[in-house]
């Protein structure tokens, strides 16, 4: 099944992130990073199966060389914070081959980026466990006409009235940062979003395929359905093991609730659009309705006989329960029954929506506890002096102090391939509350468990009243049936014997 995935980030030096060693990873290459003299090696690295560099008309070609282009972007950021690439991950849909998804891939990037002056390093990768996906590297600031590179910013200074410059109580003037490309915007996001969602279906209808992915999430698309959540690489490949995971078994039942509530609304949509199409003046009275339940067709088994006994208590306990005396009283009850159900729909949506991110807030929780040793121990292998201390020093000491830099970055970078899930999953959940937490610091875990609990309870009686409704349907499409049946009969009695014209 096709779905939707796409995530973005920025990679950041700040962050201890490197665009070379990020690229080298990405494509499975061996580059040497010129800002710090590292060598990152990935050779080793499988499941890469194409790798290609697309750059605008007007940048230099030698930027298609992979070591060139990203060691050129980690020159030209001088700050130790800086902003050095955009990476955009996203998910292939199987159902087409490889070669068609690096085709889309391809258009994809030249459409949204490439046209769009930033040069892109397209990597894709597929071990072959049912998760093929592309990362996409962007280059953050735009190239020049003359194949420079151009500034991300600018300064604006802000103008009085008279137009004149505003000083601030420090002395500086005040002044505004102002982006040269829309990059960094919101909508962007967005754009993006959608572009890969259209292409993706565009090639999906080309094959014949009825599969679409949707880039909005379940409660934007507002079609009641419950959110499924996004497996990531380690479930997927525990999933393709046959070994079943926290996520996929709520993605499971997620779709197993999802099939019912479309098949359930469909049912009361069909009984009520059919009330409407009917006459209500004359319709059978309840007797009627009950005596054509009863009658049935076909009763010559035991079993028949039970069973249509059975739907007739059903019948009988519904209309009594509704205060169900005639067809408009009917009518008003499915009306009832079908805002009901939209707004059970509704709520269960709105609880698992809930739930979903408490279960995420709680799962990094425990990727915190659980990892904060390893990425502690992983910090501490960090080299003690760094490049711009070591070049300082004078030749008989710099020889020394280069190689324990070297040594130790060495011993970092393989502690942290051999701990790579654990420290990235508490890298994770540090980012994740930072950015959640808006500053506060104390994580209120017992509250999250707290609402878990009771939206656990609420969701629970929710369902239950769901799968009421859903046995009341069965109901009114007996109700219904009967209703054809008698006005059908009623009709046939009203037209004249033609027979009996004829022979006389």
């Amino acid at each position: 099944m096709a779905i939707f995935h796409l995530s973005i980030q920025v990679i950041t030096r700040g962050k201890g992130k490197s665009a070379v060693a990020a690229a080298a990873y990405r494509a499975g290459e061996r580059i040497t990073n010129v800002y710090d003299n590292y060598t990152h090696d990935y050779t080793k690295k499988k499941g890469i199966i194409d790798t290609q560099i697309f750059l605008p008309d007007h940048a230099p070609a030698g930027y298609c060389d992979r070591a060139t282009l990203w060691n050129a972007v980690e020159k030209i950021e001088t700050n130790s914070n800086s902003q050095l690439a955009r990476e955009i991950e996203l998910s292939l849909p199987v159902e087409l081959s490889m070669e068609q998804n690096i085709a889309l891939v391809h258009e994809y990037v030249k459409k949204h980026f490439v046209t769009h002056d930033m040069i892109a390093d397209v990597c894709v990768h597929d071990t072959g466990k049912g998760n093929p996906h592309a990362h996409i590297m962007l280059t953050l600031r735009p190239m020049g006409r003359e194949g420079e590179w151009g500034a991300k910013s600018y300064k604006e200074y802000i103008l009085n009235d008279k137009g004149e410059r505003i000083r601030l109580p420090s002395g500086a003037w005040k002044s505004r940062k102002v982006c040269t490309v829309d990059w960094n915007d919101k909508n962007k996001a967005e754009e993006w979003r959608k572009g890969w969602a259209d292409t993706v279906n565009a090639a999906l209808e080309r094959e014949g395929l009825k599969e679409r992915i949707d880039h909005r999430s379940y409660e934007r698309q507002d079609n009641g359905l419950i959110p499924t959540i996004h497996l990531g690489v380690a479930a997927s490949q525990m999933e393709q093991k046959g070994i079943h995971t926290e996520k996929g078994n709520y993605n499971r039942q997620a779709a197993i609730t999802n099939s019912e509530i479309k098949q359930t609304k469909a049912r009361i949509r069909k009984v009520k659009n059919w009330l409407y199409a009917i006459p209500l003046t004359n319709a059978p009275s309840l007797m009627d309705i009950m005596g054509g339940v009863a009658k049935g067709k076909d009763l010559d088994r035991q079993w028949q006989r039970i069973k249509n006994l059975q739907t007739s208590a059903k019948v009988l306990s519904f209309l009594t329960d509704h205060g169900i005396s005639n067809v408009e009283d009917f009518a008003a009850a499915v009306e009832k029954m079908h805002y009901r159900l939209k707004d059970v729909t509704e709520d269960i949506q709105k609880a698992e929506r809930r739930l979903e991110i408490l279960a995420v807030h709680l799962a990094h929780v425990q990727n915190n506890r659980q990892h904060k040793s390893v990425y502690q121990k992983y910090k501490s292998l960090a080299p003690k002096t760094d490049t711009a201390a070591i070049n300082s020093l004078n030749p008989f000491t710099k020889d020394k102090a280069v190689k324990d830099y070297e040594a130790a970055v060495k011993k970092q970078e393989a502690y942290y391939t051999k701990h790579v899930d654990k420290i990235q999953a508490y890298q994770a959940a540090q980012e994740y509350f930072t950015a959640v937490m808006n500053g506060r610091t104390q994580l209120p875990v017992k509250d999250w468990q707290k609402e878990q609990n009771e939206l656990l309870s609420k969701r629970y009686a929710l369902c239950d009243e769901f799968y009421s409704l859903k046995e009341e349907i069965k109901s009114t499409e007996v109700i219904r049936k009967s209703i054809e049946n008698l006005m059908h009969d009623e009709k046939q009695r009203a037209q004249p014997d033609l027979t009996q014209h004829k022979a006389i």
